[in-house]
């Protein structure tokens, strides 16, 4: 364990989040384009949870929002059961100095849901997949900008 935390710091490793790391770069400083529907408020709401409320602004974040509910689970009488709820968001980060594009990208993920028992069920079942769908992309994306930060100015 010791030698592997060595071998670490000698090829210069630096944790993201640690002293000094990338991450810190984005940290209260990226300010996410304003929601419009109720996905987007969940997307954003995920990423300054992540990234924190913008303090200083540096970096616009801004993103679009794509999904697709398909029935996957068909009873032989023709009724779904289950649903895919599938999300894409195309997203950019540019530098508000500047206005260039410093990175961006495309994350995409799906969850599913019952669509069996009462209306109000299938509602409350939709409505937490689409929940945790936008969790899993701001998560994605927040990865991504991560990974990125490292070359950001």
């Amino acid at each position: 364990m010791i030698l592997a935390s060595l071998a670490l710091a000698a090829c210069g490793f630096t944790p993201a989040y640690g002293p000094g790391g990338s991450a810190g770069k984005l940290t209260e400083t990226v300010w996410v384009q304003d929601p419009t529907d109720k996905n987007a408020f969940d997307l954003v709401e995920r990423l300054e949870e992540r990234l924190g409320r913008p303090e200083s602004i540096r970096y616009d974040l801004a993103y679009t929002i794509t999904t697709e509910t398909v029935g996957v689970g068909i009873t032989p009488d023709n009724k779904i059961t289950r649903y895919n709820l599938k999300g894409v968001v195309d997203y950019a980060l540019t530098d508000r100095a500047t206005g260039a594009q410093v990175t961006g990208g495309r994350v995409q993920s799906f969850t599913a849901y019952s669509a069996t028992g009462s209306t109000v069920a299938q509602l409350a079942a939709e409505e937490d997949a689409s929940l945790r769908l936008m969790r899993i992309l701001a998560d994605q994306i927040v990865a991504r900008l991560i990974a990125a930060s490292a070359s950001l100015p």
